[in-house]
């Protein structure tokens, strides 16, 4: 049976949390009294994790930085103005994902600020959706254990180094992309402090990048462009404008998986000082600075770069603009960047994937979760960060090129769809009239709210982009994939969501009642003093 945490959200009416029990009546009630009660813990039990409240707006911020500046700025503006038909319309897109990622952000925000705890979107659902119990916990495990979201960086950090020294190998990305797993899992498993450092000097520099792109630009606007005229994809900049259905799926899903990251603070809450300050810091400032940048950089583009150009090279549009304004030469330069930011993308997700695997296991519902749970012996989620870089592995090296592999790369946008949809939906109870909202809501008063328009809007959103992968491309030249079904990805999540409920079905129901047992959590701490949740048979 599994183990974790000391109380989980899942399991206190956290509604109390920054209204009627304020932290001195909370500390006069005995750990035990506050178990049986269900009262939200204290603030200092919101800290107990051995590695401490460390973390400060410097870090949170490189936090999400790191995460959401990948290589979709570098690489996604020719999809998304082959699916939009136009410069204008794309344009549009890269706002429209923007204006989702803001909104996104101050969803979990709001119950972030009331729960400031590592793992995130695990202690929201268990919060909104208490029954059956620990099913919502179970379901979002299995996606969360199963998936590697690490390893299309991985490959893409291996494939530029390749290409910065003028070769192309598929093995040899590959094996890049091992290495850079692996660096991770040291220095985040093994150097907590270095990682932190490390990632905030990088997370400068790729912004020094896009400085630099967007500066450019102007020059290119100027038309100081290399060896080149200057395009003109500013006049008629909404003319080809496509408004299929399909198109506009498409330009939306990729303009949001381009700011994907904005909640990469909230998976670990529990070690940033001051969190409901920093939230309100560190996303703001993030999120302001890359959306500047992102639309600065798609301006650039187009300055340097003509349309039909964009559409019709099989090179990425960061390469055609460093050619165009630096020469040929510039392309290893570029090749570099996008090296350094996908590898940088690699070791912010093992950071905070790590601390979701050690939420899982302090919640005590997974396999081997005391495991999990554990910080020793580096005071750092090591077995955490040490799975997701397994199942990682073997998502980067099982697969054949072509089909199979682009499809186990992509498989991890769809859950976090849905997951962001079960939040936002579960969230807007609390914005219903007092009598229709459910009991967690009655007295929630968070510190952030969102407000009822920016819920809604996300939760629309989010409901779409759930909807939106299951309707087929009206061409063959539209689809994802060469030779597998259009609708593979959102069906085999669904599926990993659907194993977490048999897994949970199995632990909680059925093998109890074959067995005339029930199994009860009871809160205890490891050796190295993380608090878990552990659960115990109990005959009947």
């Amino acid at each position: 049976m599994a183990s974790t945490t000391s109380p989980t959200y899942g399991a206190f009416d956290t509604s109390h949390s920054s209204t009627t029990i304020h932290n001195e009546q909370r500390s006069s009630y005995t750990k035990e009294q506050r178990l049986e009660n269900q009262v939200a813990p204290t603030d200092d039990e919101l800290s107990e994790l051995p590695q401490g409240r460390q973390l400060g707006v410097v870090s949170a911020t490189f936090l999400i930085v790191n995460r959401i500046i990948g290589t979709g700025v570098f690489a996604t503006t020719s999809t998304i103005l082959a699916q939009s038909g136009s410069v204008g319309m794309s344009l549009i897109y890269w706002a429209i994902g923007a204006a989702i990622a803001v909104t996104g952000y101050l969803v979990y925000a709001e119950f972030a600020s009331a729960i400031p705890r590592n793992g995130g979107e695990l202690n929201y659902l268990q919060h909104i959706y208490r029954k059956p119990k620990f099913l919502v916990a179970a379901m979002y495990g299995a996606q969360a254990l199963l998936l590697g979201q690490a390893a299309g960086n991985a490959y893409t950090a291996g494939r530029y180094l390749i290409r910065a020294g003028g070769g192309e190998s598929e093995w040899g990305a590959r094996s890049i992309g091992v290495g850079v797993l692996i660096a991770a899992l040291i220095v985040h498993g093994t150097l907590l402090k270095w990682g932190l450092r490390f990632q905030n000097v990088v997370g400068l520099v790729k912004l020094a990048i896009l400085v630099l792109i967007a500066i450019t630009g102007f020059f290119a606007l100027a038309g100081k462009t290399k060896d080149v005229p200057a395009p003109d994809n500013f006049t008629n900049a909404f003319e080809g404008t496509r408004s299929d259905l399909y198109g506009i799926v498409n330009c939306i899903y990729n303009a949001v998986w381009s700011y994907v990251g904005y909640s990469n603070i909230f998976y670990a809450l529990g070690e940033i000082r001051t969190p409901v300050r920093t939230i309100k810091i560190a996303g703001p400032l993030a999120l302001g600075v890359i959306t500047v940048l992102y639309m600065l950089v798609q301006v650039a583009y187009f300055a340097a770069v003509p349309k039909a150009e964009v559409l019709t090279s099989s090179q990425i549009v960061a390469a055609l603009f460093f050619k165009n304004m630096f020469g040929e030469s510039s392309a290893r330069v570029l090749s570099v960047f996008v090296a350094l930011s996908a590898t940088a993308n690699v070791f912010s997700v093992i950071f905070s994937q790590g601390r979701v695997n050690q939420a899982l296991g302090r919640d005590g519902i997974v396999p081997f979760s005391k495991l999990l749970a554990s910080n020793a012996p580096f005071k750092s989620p090591l077995a955490g960060i040490s799975w997701h870089v397994i199942v990682t592995l073997v998502i980067l090296l099982a697969p054949p090129a072509g089909d199979a592999y682009n499809f186990v790369l992509n498989l991890s946008s769809y859950p976090l769809n849905v997951v962001n949809a079960a939040v936002a939906l579960g969230l807007l109870a609390a914005y219903l009239p007092y009598k229709f909202r459910p009991d967690w809501a009655k007295s929630w008063a968070p510190p952030i709210r969102a407000t009822f328009p920016v819920v809604l809007f996300f939760s629309l959103i989010s409901l779409f982009l759930v909807i939106a992968p299951w309707i087929p491309p009206k061409k063959d030249a539209d689809a994802v994939y060469v030779s597998l079904w259009y609708g593979i990805a959102p069906a085999v999540s669904v599926a990993f969501f659907a194993a977490g409920a048999i897994y949970w079905a199995t632990w909680y129901v059925v093998l109890p009642k074959l067995g005339h047992y029930r199994v009860v959590p009871t809160q205890t701490k490891l050796a190295d003093g993380t608090p878990v949740q552990v659960f115990v048979r109990e005959q009947l």
